[in-house]
Order: C-alpha cells, then structure tokens, then sequence
C-alpha cells in the first residue's frame, strides 16, 4: 500500500501553490516522498516564503512568475525545463475570481477569470507536453490534475458568472485533452473541491463554522482532505482514472 500511494522519484509543478488548495498539494506531494516539487506563484515574496517553509517537508522550489499572461508562462516553462527534462506530475491550481450583480459584471472580469482559469491550464500543459511525456511510462504514466471546483458542478447563490462558467469548462476541458494525452502515457484528471480556507474563499477561511452548518459532513475541508485527493490521483493509485473529476466537497453538491 505505501508503494500504491507513493510520489518517490517523482517531480511535481503545482501554479498557484504558494496559498490554500496548491500549498495543501505541494505539501502532500513532498509527505508523499516526491524527489522536487516546484511551486509558481504571482507574489515573487510570498512564493519564496512557502517554498522554504514547505522545505522542511522535503526539497521545494519556488518559481515565481505571471502565468496569466504568455509572456510569463512561457519564462515559467523555460525555467522549469532548464532544471527538469522530465516532469511527472502538473497541477493546475492557479485561479482566479470575480463577483458583481449580473447587469455590472464588466468584461475585465470575464477575461480575466476565463483567461487563467481556463485559458492557462491548456497551454501550461501544452507547453509542457514534452517534458511530461519524457516522464512518461506505459508502467507509470504522468499526471495533469486540474483544480476546478463545484461550482462548475452545480449552481450557487453567488453571482460569480465567470467563474462558474471557467470551472465547469475546465471540467469538460479535462475530459477533452484526457482522451488526447492517454495516447502519451499522461493521465489527466481533475478535482472539484467544496469549501477549503484559503484567500479564494475567505468565507470558509474567515467564517468557518458557519459554513459547517450549510455542509452535510458537518466541516469544512482540511489540508489532509485535499493532499489525499491530489495524492491519490498522482500517484500509482489513480493511474486508471482518466478525465475524472473528483469531488471533494464534504456531500456539498449532494446538498445543493
């Protein structure tokens, strides 16, 4: 069992992985005994902090750059394949969101949610594609997890247009590129996650027992809940689970 659910020898990106859903992965990928996880963010200060905090952990790199625009994509690719021939394991972490009542929701919001959360994970995994076949085994395929949400899922009461509209096309993107990359030994997956604390949803993070009550589990998600979701499916363990999204909400969905 250790070995079913073990990242040895394994290299990991994880976007957005300095905060909330991608710090709780990267941290899970280095308990899990990955060989490197290499962590990108925005804040240059705030993704060099992590990785040296996630370092007693295991080996973690911090990378710091603007995967929103194509400019600082292609800088994070070419910094990763400089150092990493093979890349076994990407996660698609980095989102953005954007609320406003239905007659004010501007374009600025539309773009720039769509653009990143929709938008990157293609051409981030595009742009990879071969340093993750070179990591790439029949035997040990590689991994492409996207972090979508239920709120692609299933409607909530906020008026976040564009989010919604972004994860729920990042799921079925998911399915798309998963039946193309099979044919590469990559194994494309995503997750769904509920109410997590983190900067995205400062409603779990700052109101936490309240939104306990609205949960069928009784809480909300905890570090462990999310490291064992993205574990699971990059490991030995989710090697036959193709175009998948995985739910991790706390019966959330069921709910609504």
């Amino acid at each position: 069992m250790s070995d079913l659910f073990s990242l040895t020898g394994r290299v990991a990106l994880v976007t957005g992985g300095s905060r909330g859903i991608g710090r709780m992965i990267a941290a899970g990928f280095l308990r899990a005994g990955a060989a490197r996880v290499y962590i990108t963010a925005r804040k240059a200060d705030a993704c060099v902090a992590a990785a040296a905090e996630l370092s007693s952990l295991g080996p973690c790199i911090a990378l710091p750059h603007d995967i929103s625009t194509h400019v600082g994509l292609q800088a994070l690719v070419d910094e990763i394949t400089a150092r990493e021939p093979a890349l076994h394991i990407l996660v698609n972490n980095a989102g953005a969101a954007w609320g406003a009542a239905f007659d004010e929701f501007p374009e600025s919001g539309w773009d720039k949610v769509m653009n990143l959360n929709v938008k990157t994970p293609f051409f981030l995994t595009q742009a990879l594609h071969a340093p993750l076949k070179k990591g790439a085994t029949e035997a040990q395929p590689a991994k492409v997890i996207n972090i979508a949400s239920i709120d692609g899922l299933s409607v909530n009461p906020m008026e976040t247009y564009s989010y919604a509209a972004s994860k729920a096309g990042l799921i079925h993107l998911t399915k798309r590129m998963a039946l193309r990359l099979v044919q590469d030994h990559i194994v494309v997956s995503a997750i769904a996650p509920g109410a997590f604390a983190s900067d995205m949803n400062k409603d779990a993070r700052d109101h936490g027992d309240a939104v306990a009550k609205r949960i069928p589990s009784g809480r909300i998600g905890v570090d462990d809940d999310m490291a064992g979701a993205a574990i699971y499916l990059a490991s030995r363990a989710g090697d036959y689970v193709v175009g998948t999204t995985l739910t991790v909400d706390g019966g959330v969905t069921l709910a609504r």
